[in-house]
């Protein structure tokens, strides 16, 4: 992993709930998000761990928001963090991203 925005930050994965398909999960295919960092919502979905916590924290979140933050399941992380901020790494910023960072103090990326 290079050293980004993202890297760095990890306020995503502490301000949102992740909800996605089971389709994603590591006991449909081979490379998905682990079993056991989920909870189920509906017959279909599932929702990261500690997400909907309050105040909300991803279990798969490792290290200290805005100094040096990462996931521990990058490479198989759910589709909801494959799509967030597309940008950020690049240090642009969108909304939600944005959003994010204000809540742990830190000033948004350039637009």
């Amino acid at each position: 992993m290079s050293d980004d925005h993202c890297v760095r930050c990890g306020a995503c994965c502490a301000a949102f709930r992740v909800d996605f398909h089971r389709s994603e999960l590591a006991g449909a295919t081979a490379g998905g998000v682990p079993d056991a960092m989920t909870v189920p919502v509906t017959g279909a979905l599932v929702r990261m761990r500690g997400t909907d916590e309050g105040p909300p924290r991803c279990v798969a979140l490792a290290g200290e928001i805005g100094v040096r933050a990462h996931c521990t399941i990058y490479l198989n992380r759910p589709s909801p963090c494959r799509d967030f901020a597309p940008y950020a790494a690049l240090g642009i910023g969108e909304d939600a991203c944005d959003r994010a960072r204000t809540r742990h103090g830190l000033p948004p990326l350039q637009s």
